[in-house]
């Protein structure tokens, strides 16, 4: 499993492992570094210039706040937050006091859903920290729904390294187009002989095609919505 290994011992992956007699391991294939401000400062983007922040992860509050930290940036707090989900929007708490912010977040975890909020707050001026690897959705909703807002890149993705002898697996699980890239990077001449290969998500499923590798599981489906009813499925039509 190309993700981090699951914080409860009640995971559904465990489950999988003992009814099946199967062992997984998490290890990712990729991993977050923070942007030297240095770095952040040719962007030249002035974090006070805006009035709104919206964040898509926890990856990119703690990297907010520790740019914030860095360059001696004192949030002011008239700040408003706006996040996809309320697990995120709970997650700033470590950062500021919770109640004193002007916190919105989203029912569903997407980006749609937020959009009904920022649309209520069009005089805002917004900006959204974000790895070095994104696509451009938020940028075209942002600029659909005609609001000022800017993209800043505060940390960056960058591969896990493996050694070819620590890697023997009967099938590796991707949940990113990035786990995929790390794949190949770390093995160039990558031979997929009977390695089975998984994916949550069209666009990680497309980056194993593109990748030249035969797709065996890929995830969500009606009958399996998420990773480990497929992997349950999966492993019990193919185990002999």
């Amino acid at each position: 499993m190309s993700q981090p290994k699951p914080a409860s011992e009640k995971s559904p992956y465990y489950d999988i492992a003992e009814k099946y007699g199967v062992k997984i391991d998490f290890r990712p294939f990729i991993k977050i570094e923070a942007l030297p401000a240095k770095e952040f400062r040719q962007q030249k983007i002035s974090i006070l210039d805006y009035t709104a922040i919206i964040f898509t992860s926890r990856h990119a509050i703690d990297h907010f706040f520790h740019l914030c930290t860095e360059m001696r940036v004192t949030i002011p707090e008239s700040m408003k937050y706006f996040c996809v989900s309320e697990a995120i929007a709970l997650y700033i708490q470590k950062y500021v006091q919770y109640r004193k912010r002007k916190v919105f977040f989203g029912a569903t975890g997407k980006m749609e859903d937020l959009a009904t909020s920022i649309g209520k707050h069009k005089t805002e001026k917004y900006l959204v920290p974000m790895s070095d690897v994104h696509n451009d959705d938020i940028k075209n909703l942002l600029d659909k729904l005609k609001v000022q807002h800017a993209e800043a890149v505060m940390y960056r993705t960058v591969s896990a390294e493996f050694a070819e002898e620590e890697f023997d697996y009967d099938m590796l699980v991707f949940f990113s187009p990035s786990g995929v890239s790390s794949l190949m990077k770390n093995f160039p001449n990558f031979d997929q002989k009977e390695i089975k290969i998984g994916t949550f998500g069209s666009t990680t499923a497309q980056a194993v095609r593109d990748a030249g590798l035969r797709l065996d599981l890929e995830a969500p489906s009606v009958k399996a919505p998420s990773m480990t009813a497929a992997l349950d499925l999966f492993i019990k039509e193919n185990n002999e």
